[in-house]
């Protein structure tokens, strides 16, 4: 069956180009569907090993088991691209997983985000990410598990802490302050001061010159700050950090075009099928069967829906868009824009109400009702997981002279406070390799000042 299967991926792919999708190479792997899920949580077919995947294969595999989730494929963009079926899809499910993927690779290999993210970290994640977990195999021999995975855990806590809008590779603070510039030649007031006369002039500033704050502003990017001012950090644990930090730019385009790529290769796969006029008519019948599992909302009828099919939403807007601005504009909006755009600019009222998003509120009695039907409000709900990577709005806002790090949340953009035990837990593994005391200023659930501060003696162990 795997046979008849691959015999109609070239065909497929002359498809796909004659369509105008434009990718890089991609290659198909079938592996077993425990395999597949072990990708999945990883997000890499091999990353730095650690307690908080185990936690997540373990939810996963419950899930499968109950018929709540089915992975038929996991796909990795770069040059070439990669893309891993799972063992137990049909001939028919596989012939969709491919057109499926070739919409993902056109998607990665012409939208910006992508582009700039592959720009920094390189085209050959997969290769760089078994560096890395080699990397921490090394040091778990030199240095023990307990130590290793103490920076893990830190590390992977911050994970979603980067700031996308700085580059990948950045330099350090300057250490001084930069001197003030003179005025500009011909400045109509200096002229008129200087013409005063001698005992108008200025001192000329001497001394040493002054020692620049860190951070000279609120830094986002936790990671990148830990990894090069952590006091007494080890050379080996930066690296861990920024391996970390690496693969978080990596992932963050895949997260902030969740909706569009889902969508865009839903679109290709259900169009590729479509006009393939080569498939045997029944493994056609069977893969359209599969896109119809695959793209329809999460319910339908007298039934509601609590959460988004991002393949059903994606799928829809991209196909009204086309419908209504051709494929030319369609592939622009795909090359410029995020989620965060493609939503606001075209899931429009009418499309919202066509496909029945709403947002609903659940009183006492347990009867849900229709809270709204405001556009704005739902593109708000539909985003509001997607800011800041999915994390809390946290920043450094100082590093005092003996060490101590300062952390502020912004509650008003995140419009809630932070959870004090998770929090606190966080700031322990921060403390950890901080090996200072560590605050964080925010507020709780009265929206009152709050500050939680954890400092490493009191840890029971300092690595």
């Amino acid at each position: 069956m795997t046979e008849d299967w691959r015999t109609q991926i070239s065909q497929i792919e002359s498809l796909a180009k004659s369509l105008g999708l434009k990718y890089h190479p991609v290659e198909l792997e079938v592996v077993p569907d425990s395999f597949m899920t072990e990708i999945a949580i990883y997000g890499l077919p091999v990353r730095m090993p650690h307690w908080s995947f185990g936690v997540r294969y373990i939810y996963q595999l419950i899930q499968h088991r109950m018929g709540l989730s089915r992975l038929f494929e996991v796909v990795f963009p770069g040059n070439p691209g990669r893309a891993y079926l799972a063992k137990s899809n049909s001939v028919a499910e596989n012939v969709l997983v491919t057109a499926h993927v070739l919409g993902h690779a056109d998607f990665s290999a012409n939208n910006i985000l992508f582009r700039q993210s592959q720009a920094q970290v390189g085209e050959r994640i997969v290769e760089q990410a078994a560096a890395h977990a080699r990397q921490i195999g090394m040091a778990i021999e030199e240095h023990g598990l307990e130590r290793v995975e103490t920076v893990l855990d830190a590390a992977l806590a911050l994970e979603q802490h980067i700031d996308v809008n700085r580059p990948l590779h950045r330099e350090r603070y300057p250490e001084v302050l930069p001197e003030k510039a003179p005025p500009p030649e011909g400045d109509e007031f200096v002229r008129r001061y200087a013409a005063l006369g001698p005992d108008t002039e200025r001192p000329v500033a001497t001394g040493p010159a002054k020692r620049a704050p860190i951070p000279p502003h609120p830094e986002r990017d936790l990671l990148w700050f830990i990894a090069h001012y952590a006091p007494e950090m080890e050379p080996w644990e930066r690296d861990i950090f920024l391996a970390v930090r690496e693969e978080s730019f990596y992932f963050y385009p895949v997260f902030a075009c969740q909706i569009m790529n889902e969508g865009w290769a839903s679109y290709w796969h259900a169009r590729l099928l479509r006009e393939a006029d080569f498939l045997p008519h029944s493994m056609y019948v069977d893969a359209v069967k599969c896109h119809s599992d695959v793209v329809r909302p999460p319910a339908s009828g007298d039934h509601v829906a609590l959460t988004t099919n991002p393949y059903h939403l994606g799928f829809s807007i991209w196909e009204k868009i086309i419908e209504q601005h051709g494929l030319a504009y369609a592939r622009k909006i795909m090359s410029e824009d995020d989620d965060f755009a493609f939503i606001r600019n075209h899931l429009t009222q009418e499309l919202a109400t066509e496909l029945q998003l709403f947002r609903y509120k659940g009183p006492a009695n347990g009867t849900l009702v229709v809270q709204d039907h405001d556009i704005s409000a739902l593109h708000d709900a539909l985003l509001a997981p997607k800011y800041g990577f999915g994390a809390p709005t946290i920043t450094v806002s100082r590093m005092h002279v003996d060490g101590r790090l300062e952390l502020v949340h912004d509650h008003v953009t995140d419009g809630r406070g932070l959870d004090p035990e998770r929090s606190r837990r966080v700031l322990e593994y921060i403390a950890r390799v901080w090996r200072r005391p560590v605050t964080v200023v925010t507020v709780n659930s009265d929206n009152s000042p709050m500050e939680i501060t954890v400092t490493p003696d009191t840890l029971g162990y300092r690595i």
